[in-house]
């Protein structure tokens, strides 16, 4: 089922566009990741797949409706969203449940499958332990890492993420695309991942979309399969297709 798609997508912050021609599609249950240079307009793909910003011109699709039916649900973690400072006053799991409550009207208590939820979301980033703690005294890292969890624990179908393996060592990021790609083949979420580490993703992606520079210096994308093309091929085969 196809969740997104953009077509021959036109946009810029000034009279000159930024991505020229980008098309592609994601399909539901993938992880796909997004590659690029510094600069290469990855977020601001992420803004306009998700309806953030208007395009110039080209069309783009969200799907209103999840495999089942239901309301597509959609989990956004944008860069930097983990700069909370040593002042911030939640704790991690006070922060993690208070994506419970999207779905509550304002009177609702949480149950106890909210709370179930909430302990899995947690355990799964590896930080339940750190559940008490002050979100402010955390590192770069941690706090990314409860910034998902927090999306997590709402359930969505699809996942988002901006550059989330930023602040993590090696292991850490290496486990953490482990940890999404069981989040697609186990629990059926579509996860879309910018990363500057497509090589050390190694095969967990289904589909990278890179983006590239065209010949007037603006962005454009090729889809690569990860299971048949290494990345380290994707600049002469994007170069024949431009």
């Amino acid at each position: 089922m196809k969740l997104a798609s953009l077509e021959n997508i036109v946009f810029g912050y000034t009279h000159i566009p930024t991505l020229n021609g980008v098309s592609f599609e994601i399909e539901s249950g993938e992880f796909v990741g997004i590659t690029g240079a510094n600069g290469a307009s990855k977020s601001t793909m992420l803004k306009l797949m998700l309806g953030l910003i208007k395009p110039w011109s080209g069309n783009v699709f969200l799907s209103k409706k999840n495999d089942s039916g239901r309301p597509l649900k959609i989990g956004f973690v944008p860069q930097q969203i983990a700069s909370f400072n040593v002042g911030f006053p939640s704790t991690v799991i006070e922060l993690v449940r208070s994506g419970r409550f999207q779905d509550k009207k304002w009177f609702q208590r949480l149950t106890e499958k909210d709370h179930q939820l909430v302990e899995n979301a947690l355990k799964m980033v590896g930080m339940w332990e750190y559940r008490n703690e002050k979100i402010g005294a955390l590192s770069g890292g941690q706090k990314q890492k409860i910034c998902i969890a927090r999306v997590l624990a709402t359930e969505p179908d699809l996942l988002v993420l901006d550059e989330p393996t930023t602040g993590m060592d090696y292991e850490s990021r290496i486990s953490f695309y482990q940890f999404m790609n069981h989040q697609v083949k186990k629990h059926g979420r579509t996860v879309v991942m910018v990363t500057h580490d497509g090589e050390e993703a190694g095969t967990n992606f289904d589909k990278v979309i890179h983006l590239e520079k065209g010949e007037h210096g603006e962005w454009k994308c090729l889809t690569l399969s990860s299971c048949s093309v290494p990345f380290g091929q994707a600049d002469s085969l994007l170069s024949s297709h431009l």
